[in-house]
């Protein structure tokens, strides 16, 4: 059900936003319902995203060396790869 809201912006800030809202082909109310929705959905979706204890128990399986290049060690295996 939708319900009739009035909000108080800045005069400019408004143009804007509808300009940004006509570019990406969509009403002014959707933009800000969407981003409402997006922000008060945060903190549901950080609690969806625990740790399951599959992934709990493999953490901390691999020992690495503390001056380990990840970034290098990928571009060797790329370069090898390809050769």
């Amino acid at each position: 059900m939708d319900t009739k809201l009035t909000l108080k912006f800045d005069q400019s800030i408004i143009e804007k936003a509808k300009d940004y809202a006509k570019n990406h082909q969509t009403s002014l109310s959707k933009l800000i319902e969407n981003y409402l929705l997006n922000i008060t959905n945060e903190k549901e979706k950080k609690e969806e995203e625990k740790i399951t204890p599959l992934v709990k128990s493999l953490s901390g399986i691999v020992d690495l060396p503390k001056n380990f290049n990840h970034k290098k060690d990928y571009a060797d295996y790329l370069f090898n790869k390809y050769k």
